[in-house]
């Protein structure tokens, strides 16, 4: 599945972002839902052009991102996030909606992933 940066969001805003104390799960908190990401995942499903592609199809599997950390979160408007990580990545924009898409599907993603890095001869760790 390919996930897009969205320029806007009937997801209502979460009432609470945490970044955790060592930077490697970021908390986001909706009225009916709470979700914790940690840093690999939100840096390898990054909704931006360098993951997704441009277009179906374009994915790109991420490897080597075990120990990323999020080094900066700013606001987009008053619909998204934009996320710097430790490797310099910073083009993603995580949109409310990407965030509670994919809070609810979260294991499924995992789990794809993995297998599209296995698949690729890719490992989680850093060269």
């Amino acid at each position: 599945m390919s996930l897009t940066a969205q320029t806007n969001s009937n997801q209502t805003p979460p009432t609470e972002i945490r970044l955790g104390k060592d930077k490697t799960t970021l908390t986001v908190v909706f009225a009916q839902n709470t979700y914790t990401f940690t840093a690999e995942f939100l840096r390898v499903l990054s909704p931006s052009a360098e993951v997704q592609g441009h277009g179906p199809g374009q994915q790109k599997t991420i490897g080597g991102k075990k120990n990323v950390t999020l080094t900066g979160l700013e606001p987009v408007g008053h619909y998204a996030l934009k996320i710097t990580f430790s490797d310099g990545h910073a083009s993603g924009i995580y949109t409310w909606n990407y965030f509670a898409e994919m809070g609810e599907k979260q294991l499924d993603e995992w789990q794809a992933y993995t297998k599209r890095l296995a698949a690729a001869g890719l490992t989680r760790e850093a060269a």
